[in-house]
């Protein structure tokens, strides 16, 4: 008898605090993904670091032994120096014939801050360019998004919501198997489109990627990432690359419109049923979408609340017409309260 107790008080406590321990399950998930990846990473490239400073320690003693004119005190001071300089986007190699802050290439910075994208690759200078960078971002970043949420609104109605429909009309299709199949092409067509051809297209422009690199930038740039480490044109020289602001403003155009076509798949998945029936489980009350006719019956309920008949008399509106439990109870109190006249009475009026 206890033992029934006690598993019943626990399957309603679990019942009861379903979206919490839900929620709960999904954050420790999601440290240990960190932790997974953090260990993963941590493997693959510590080696990697290790022998590139090694080499680099070696290189350097190798120079110092060749030129014994330079103190390893200079060499220091200069290596920090260009160092510093790399951080900010100048590079010694070819600071006299590439500029970072032409119109092009500003604009390439303001569309990559305002995108969140962040390559690093170049950074204000001056305290001046600091300064407007915060405020040019405090209200650029809320206004292009407020602009891509409202493009990608009209390209999900046109690509997403109407296709759908049709779709749904024509093959009496289920609308949740109709919007998986959709979400997979619309998918496969942006992978298409989007990652592997440009890929191929950096890999004819930029002579030292492969594939796997430039698959890697586009893939980085596109998720908004933007780790810098590899950035179009920074290593190109002018007979390799005769256009060099065109290009840059290419890639511009394709980051834009790249970003906003991910922004249109990832709404496109996350409005399938089945998403939604995932995001429930984490709700602390499960919500429901009402359709047209429930909403409009929900409507005129409330529409026959007696407060809603007093903002009525106060608006000037049209009386509210009863609901149906209101007319049968007028009904009843009119027929107790009706008194049939006498058969005399009634052929004396008659006559």
């Amino acid at each position: 008898m206890v033992r029934g107790c006690t598993k019943s008080s626990c399957a309603r406590f679990l019942e009861r605090h379903q979206s919490a321990l839900n929620l709960t399950l999904l954050l420790v998930g999601y440290i240990v993904y960190l932790v997974i990846g953090a260990g993963i990473f941590s493997a693959i490239e510590l080696p990697y670091e290790q022998d590139l400073r090694q080499e680099l320690i070696t290189a350097r003693q190798d120079f110092l032994s060749n030129n014994t004119c330079v103190s390893d005190v200079s060499l220091e001071e200069l290596l920090a120096r260009v160092l510093e300089a790399s951080n900010y986007g100048v590079s010694v190699l070819e600071n006299d014939t590439k500029r970072n802050w032409d119109f092009v290439s500003s604009l390439f910075f303001t569309s990559t801050v305002l995108t969140t994208t962040g390559y690093g690759h170049t950074v204000p200078l001056s305290d001046e360019g600091k300064a407007f960078c915060v405020f040019y971002s405090l209200f650029g970043i809320p206004v292009t998004l407020f602009f891509f949420s409202v493009v990608v609104q009209r390209i999900m109605l046109l690509v997403t919501q109407r296709p759908l429909s049709y779709f749904h009309r024509r093959w009496a299709m289920s609308k949740s198997k109709l919007a998986t199949i959709h979400a997979t092409c619309l998918t496969i067509i942006f992978i298409l489109l989007f990652l592997i051809i440009p890929a191929w297209i950096f890999v004819s422009l930029e002579n030292d990627w492969d594939f796997l690199e430039s698959l890697y930038f586009c893939f980085i740039s596109l998720t908004t990432i933007g780790l810098g480490d590899y950035v179009p044109g920074e290593t190109q020289s002018e007979e390799a690359n005769p256009h060099p602001q065109l290009y840059r403003l290419a890639i511009t155009a394709y980051l834009l419109l790249g970003l906003v076509c991910v922004l249109v798949v990832l709404e496109t998945c996350c409005e399938l049923p089945q998403m939604r029936h995932l995001r429930q489980r984490f709700y602390k009350e499960n919500v429901r979408e009402l359709d047209s006719e429930t909403t409009n019956i929900i409507d005129r309920d409330h529409l026959s609340d007696p407060l809603s008949d007093l903002s009525d008399h106060v608006t000037g509106h049209l009386p509210v017409i009863p609901s149906v439990s209101e007319q049968a109870a007028s009904l009843q109190q009119d027929s107790k309260s009706y008194i049939p006249a006498s058969g005399s009475a009634v052929n004396g009026k008659l006559r």
